[in-house]
């Protein structure tokens, strides 16, 4: 008897069914909780036959036999409250019942994999077993989960859930043409990566370095990162090549945060402007890779006192949302400014404008020039992107020189230069 596509089909999903079990399985016998005193009902085999009977239920399901499914998946369920009944029962037993519900979960996703989806069941397979197998990263992840962040978390929810569902897409206001709905995407955009940068030095702490400094600083201002360590090379001479270091590196950040922001507003721009963009951050990737593995001679191991208005870490704003708020007021602004400067003037007039608004805010450009509101071609956008940059950084090779000491001057200056560079030739080229 030949075996149809059908009896194949059937075949692949009690497969994959069987596999979800297989894998919890093994993870249960790998954690010790299959062996032992105080085993616990299930292992390798239990949940390998769990997956497989879910996995019946599924195609029963699919075909039209109902009755006969639920039957199954009761007495599934049946055993596995059974099993987890004796177990508490039991004298010194703990009352964690994660196998007994991993087991209720295998069931379910067997289901899933003979009447649903396979895609759907194999990616949740994969994601159970590796959430029991990080046990103790998640229980160390909760125990250092603070007031703050827990809150944090809780606002970007209703942020993300709850306001911007709500929200109009525009756009409003005639020639204003104000996006409300892309405003609120680039408010959440800036306050997940200020809740980023939160974590990351809240859990680095204030001792890590200068160079750490410019990395997590550069998410939210390389230009203010640049003028504060600049300053503080004056005071502190002695650490002039650890404090450029720094600087280096919040320019360097500059070059992937001007990337997420254009590739989550118009990937098509992000798609030309990685071209152009992309040699200046290998360049000052580069002088990281050197300044952290050799920290004696390009960078700091936070031998000397950090800027503390750099790594102060705000334990009740950390989304920093009004801040995120009253840039994207500046967006706005910035995008009414491109079109009217767009229907004004010529091309080059906007590669002008973009260069002036470089000067001040990137962010503010790559917004303006990556929404998908403007009628501006992708090619055009992404280099009017890198000329802004361009100025961004000739800026702060400004700062360097005007305020920092000779040391600080020739190590920033010189690779700041080599950046600028970097971003010329490929811009020139097109």
């Amino acid at each position: 008897m030949e075996i149809g596509d059908a009896q194949l089909a059937a075949a692949l999903r009690l497969a994959i069914a069987a596999l979800i079990g297989l894998g919890v399985g093994l993870e249960r016998e790998w954690s010790g909780h299959a062996t032992g005193p105080l085993a616990r009902f299930a292992g390798l085999r239990t949940f390998f036959l769990l997956g497989l009977l879910g996995g019946i239920a599924g195609l029963l399901i699919h075909d039209g036999h109902d009755l006969v499914a639920a039957a199954i998946v009761a007495g599934g369920s049946g055993l596995v409250i059974a099993a987890y009944v004796m177990v508490v029962r039991q004298s010194g037993a703990e009352r964690d019942g994660t196998t007994e519900v991993a087991a209720i979960v295998v069931l379910a996703l067997g289901i899933v994999a003979g009447a649903v989806s396979l895609l759907i069941a194999a990616g949740a397979g994969s994601f159970v077993v590796l959430a029991l197998n990080e046990k103790k990263r998640l229980h160390g992840a909760i125990r250092q989960l603070g007031e703050g962040e827990f809150r944090a978390g809780l606002q970007f929810a209703v942020l993300a859930l709850v306001i911007l569902p709500i929200l109009p897409e525009g756009p409003f206001f005639g020639w204003a043409a104000v996006m409300p709905r892309l405003l609120w995407i680039v408010v959440l955009l800036f306050c997940a990566m200020n809740f980023a940068a939160y974590l990351a030095r809240r859990n680095a702490g204030e001792g890590k370095g200068y160079l750490l400094t410019g990395l997590l600083g550069g998410v939210i201002s390389s230009t203010a990162v640049t003028f504060g360590l600049a300053r503080y090379s004056r005071r502190h001479p002695e650490a002039a090549t650890a404090l450029a270091s720094g600087v280096i590196a919040a320019c360097t950040v500059l070059v992937p945060r001007v990337l997420v922001i254009s590739a989550a507003l118009n990937p098509s721009v992000a798609a030309r402007l990685v071209i152009l963009i992309a040699p200046a951050g290998l360049v000052g990737l580069a002088v990281i890779a050197v300044a952290w593995r050799f920290p004696g001679k390009l960078g700091s191991t936070g031998e000397s006192e950090v800027p503390e208005p750099l790594m102060r870490v705000d334990e009740r704003n950390p989304l920093r949302l009004w801040t995120a708020i009253k840039l994207a007021v500046v967006f706005q602004v910035a995008i009414t400014t491109i079109a009217l400067i767009r229907d004004l003037l010529t091309v080059e007039g906007l590669y002008g404008t973009a260069v002036l608004m470089g000067l001040t805010n990137a962010d503010a450009l790559t917004v303006a020039m990556s929404s998908p509101s403007t009628d501006i071609l992708p090619r055009i956008a992404a280099r009017a992107i890198a000329a802004g940059i361009l100025a961004n950084t000739l800026v702060k090779l400004g700062i360097s020189a005007a305020m920092g000491t000779a040391r600080f001057r020739l190590v920033s200056g010189s690779v700041l230069f080599v950046m600028a560079v970097s971003i010329a030739v490929p811009l020139l080229a097109q």
